[in-house]
């Protein structure tokens, strides 16, 4: 068999039995200009798949940049595929967000493709990640530190995007494309040893090649064997969180009494975007005092007591208050909506026992009537009592955690608290034998999507 045509069988030999294209799926063909992209683009295009090309400048390496740009659109052009292309200011980028610039043309190529996959409607976004990019990826992790994940390489399939070429090498990609007479770019840093993934790919692996010249095939079947062990640890590790984890509170001595407590941790709390230098101060310090908070960046985690709470950091309730009407309905965040409305009181009327609703004397009433949240120093008088209390005294007695006593609501009447919002009213407003109208408020909370 020609060289040309072993690629061209393994790789669609990949697509059918990791089930990556459907006959009628558009797809995006990422498109640097090098080797492994143009090899993946012609592959496509041979096989009479749909493709278009997305090509990223990233103007990192001066003339060489617009040198790839003008190859790929030459390229594209010859064999009339349609090329989508942008410009980024990558330097810039990984300054205003504080990142490497490896990581900053990441982000910027995939919000690109996911972009463009949106806009277009493409049903798949194809990149010619091969098997020695694997082995590479493999040996970086374990260079700078990784969990089981991360040894586990990369995926067939991974949302959208497809990586065709994986059970492919970087000698079989030459040979395929030096075969069909298709030139390509070679993008000079690749050749420069400075950079990690480089010094990997050009004088480690060398060096592993004469221990083992089959190094390559030894280590992509070690990645499998490892992914098929990362499927049974992730059974076991979802098995415990879900025996330690309910409603986003973590029980403490559940997780304590489970095997690998420390790692089952990370493996939940990284899910909320936290990472494992957080995991790791959380784990050290589950026997530490109450209040302690840790945040990610969409997160907060707070040691409270028995449990580990989290909650999800929600700009709306920095600066919430509302006025009331005495009827109507009010929307006082996005999951939570008030309903007002007053009624005539006779010897016939049935105080409601539900948390969420509250029945004030109307004529007891200051205006205007408000809902916002608790403040510091704020008291009230609990129903069926005389004397004031702090609410934050009251909510402690009720054993509320630091993120529930952050969101707690009240109504207020002028300046007087009126309801501590499902929690109790206040009693210089209760009704009694000379009330004549009543207020009605009730509290409806509609569930949000996770």
């Amino acid at each position: 068999m020609v060289k040309e045509e072993f690629f061209y069988d393994s790789v669609m030999s990949c697509i059918r039995e990791h089930q990556l294209v459907g006959p009628d799926d558009k797809i995006l063909v990422a498109l640097s200009g090098g080797a492994d992209s143009v090899a993946l683009l012609l592959v496509l295009q041979q096989a009479g798949f749909h493709c278009e090309a997305v090509h990223c400048n990233f103007h990192l390496r001066g003339e060489e940049s617009d040198r790839d740009e003008k190859f790929v659109r030459d390229l594209c052009r010859s064999r009339s595929i349609r090329l989508h292309t942008k410009d980024f200011d990558t330097a810039a980028y990984a300054r205003q967000k504080g990142i490497s610039i490896e990581m900053a043309a990441r982000e910027l190529r995939y919000g690109y493709f996911e972009e463009l996959r949106a806009d277009w409607r493409f049903d798949k976004i194809a990149v010619a990640h091969h098997r020695d990019d694997n082995v590479e990826t493999l040996l970086l992790h374990l260079v700078r530190g990784t969990g089981l994940k991360g040894l586990t390489g990369m995926r067939y399939h991974n949302g959208y995007v497809i990586r065709p070429m994986l059970d492919t090498n970087r000698k079989e990609i030459e040979r395929y494309l030096a075969g069909k007479g298709q030139p390509y770019v070679t993008d000079s840093t690749n050749l420069e040893t400075e950079a990690v993934r480089n010094k990997i790919r050009l004088e480690f692996l060398p060096m592993l090649k004469t221990v083992n010249p089959s190094i390559l095939d030894t280590l992509q079947g070690t990645i499998r064997h490892l992914e098929d062990a990362y499927t049974l640890y992730n059974m076991a590790v979802e098995d415990l969180k879900a025996r330690i984890c309910r409603n986003d509170r973590i029980d403490i001595q559940a997780l304590k009494a489970v095997p690998a407590a420390r790692t089952v941790l990370f493996e939940l709390l990284s899910a909320y975007g936290f990472n494992s230098v957080q995991a790791e101060e959380v784990f050290d310090h589950l026997d530490g005092c109450s209040g302690k908070v840790y945040e990610s960046h969409e997160w907060r985690l707070l040691r409270d007591r028995k449990t580990l709470v989290l909650s999800r950091k929600d700009e709306q309730y920095k600066c919430l208050c509302h006025v009331l009407p005495l009827e109507g309905c009010v929307k006082v965040t996005q999951d939570l909506t008030f309903l007002i409305r007053r009624v005539h009181y006779d010897r016939h009327f049935t105080i409601p026992r539900s948390k969420d609703t509250v029945c004030l004397d109307l004529d007891k009433i200051e205006y205007p009537i408000t809902v916002r949240l608790v403040q510091e120093g704020d008291r009230f008088v609990p129903f069926g009592m005389t004397g004031q209390k702090l609410v934050s005294d009251y909510l402690t007695n009720c054993q509320k955690n630091l993120f529930e006593k952050e969101r707690q609501l009240v109504v207020c009447s002028g300046e007087h608290i009126a309801w501590l919002v499902n929690e109790r009213s206040d009693n210089r407003f209760r009704i009694d034998d000379k009330t004549n109208h009543v207020l009605i408020i009730q509290c409806q909370r509609t569930p949000q999507a996770s």
